[in-house]
């Protein structure tokens, strides 16, 4: 275990920035790249049935899921930079204080919500704007995963806090190993047992059961900094809020996200399902421009909060430097290959012509604010890092609400059905400036301390 934790500290203090970056940002990617075909299997395989109507039941539900995601990332996000921070400050079993306390705090979240969910199931898909020819598949698809919450926020929690040992590959191997398990379900219990929404549903719930077992035993067997033992998680509860805290930013995003998604999904329902689908499949490609950003600076953030913790202000620097190249060039990559592969991408998921031009066309709106979304990413994951919880919040809060929410309101009465997706782009540019404003004025606060 020593050994284990000496390399992980030589990749954090001495390995060269960029060694340490893609040591960090490569499995981090991969993890990412992982989770989207993990969020595209589902639609993908109730898309071959060639109903309309059961890729949007299951589309509709995206805001659900975002929101066990985003308590899931408060946790793990907000606990893996106080972890990585108290090892770089050389507190280990402060460390494994903190670890010990996200993991029971997953399975009690996941307990509570599942049982919110069942109750106030109906309700629920009232406000997410279900139709009535969606209805039983959208209840079912929901219901079924509400089983599966505390395996999804496990899972997901653990991923993230790994990295604070630096730990990734074992955290992708994890995501892998669900995402495998979802993929060959998939088409087995949609396809061949014709359960349709129902198979796909139980395929994601056993795919983050067989990811939480894996995450379980590697924990036991190999954990240098990262404990499951119960006396540790009661060392000292109350830190549970500092790391909610610190993982608010990234947990408000996606919760606003949900929302925000839910929220044009009702303006969309006016334009009928055929709308419904065709921004579901656009938002899928803009996914993948916007969580691949997000995953290089959420690879990044434990070494980001090590230096930070290490008072090592050069090396701390010269990554905040060579992670925002590097985000750079994979937003423009990434947007350029959903550009030019834009008409497979979309057909993926719709099956008609007349439906997948509409989402072509939605999703040329999309793709063009996302490459600036890694400005947003960098710059939350700085002030996160850096113990920032207050200006973190206020940058998740401006895309998905402050701004996003007007601006739907805004271009919907305007542009109607292309409306919607110009105000995301416009809110993503906004907040990509704003941001690099508040990071800017944090950076120069800690020069000035640190020096």
């Amino acid at each position: 275990m020593s050994n284990q934790k000496s390399k992980y500290q030589q990749l954090f203090q001495q390995s060269s920035v960029w060694k340490s970056i893609f040591a960090m940002v490569i499995p981090a990617l991969l993890t990412i790249i992982i989770m989207v075909f993990y969020n595209m299997a589902d639609m993908f395989f109730i898309a071959q049935l060639g109903d309309t109507s059961k890729v949007a039941s299951v589309s509709i539900i995206s805001p659900v899921f975002s929101i066990i995601m985003a308590l899931a990332t408060m946790i793990g996000v907000g606990g893996s930079a106080m972890i990585a921070a108290a090892f770089g400050a050389g507190e280990t079993e402060k460390a494994r204080n903190l670890s010990s306390l996200c993991f029971y705090s997953a399975i009690l979240l996941g307990i509570v919500t599942t049982f919110l969910l069942f109750l106030l199931q109906e309700p629920l898909l009232r406000l997410l704007g279900t139709k009535p020819d969606m209805w039983d598949d959208s209840r079912t698809y929901l219901l079924i995963l509400s089983c599966g919450t505390v395996f999804m926020l496990i899972s997901s929690a653990m991923g993230m806090l790994l990295r604070a040992e630096g730990a990734v590959k074992e955290g992708m191997y994890g995501n892998l190993a669900g995402t495998l398990t979802n993929i060959i379900l998939d088409p087995l219990f949609i396809l061949v047992f014709s359960w349709g929404v129902t198979g796909a549903a139980a395929a994601t719930v056993i795919g983050n059961m067989v990811s939480t077992g894996y995450y379980i035993v590697y924990v036991k067997r190999h954990g240098s900094v990262i404990s499951l033992a119960p006396d540790r998680a009661l060392a000292d509860p109350a830190t549970i809020f500092p790391i909610a805290a610190l993982g608010v930013p990234n947990a408000a995003s996606t919760i606003l996200s949900g929302f925000a998604t839910s929220f044009a999904n009702n303006m969309l329902a006016g334009h009928g399902t055929d709308a419904l689908a065709a921004a579901a499949a656009a938002g899928k490609a803009g996914m993948l421009i916007s969580m691949v950003q997000m995953g290089v600076c959420m690879g990044v953030q434990p070494l980001m909060a090590y230096n930070y913790g290490a008072k090592n202000l050069p090396r701390l620097t010269e990554v905040l430097k060579k992670t925002g190249f590097l985000t750079g060039c994979i937003g423009m990559g990434t947007m350029l290959l959903c550009f030019i592969f834009r008409h497979p991408i979309i057909g993926l998921f719709l099956k008609e012509e007349a439906v997948a031009l509409m989402g072509e066309r939605y999703m040329l709106f999309i793709m063009a604010g996302a490459p600036f979304l890694g400005l947003v990413y960098i710059s939350t994951n700085f002030l996160q890092a850096t113990k920032q919880a207050t200006m973190a919040i206020i940058v998740s809060l401006l895309r998905q609400g402050l701004l996003l929410i007007p601006l739907l309101i805004l271009m919907h009465g305007l542009w109607g059905f292309y409306g919607v997706a110009a105000a995301h782009m416009v809110a993503d540019i906004t907040a990509a400036l704003i941001a690099t404003i508040l990071f800017l004025l944090q950076y120069g606060k800690i020069k000035e301390h640190i020096q």
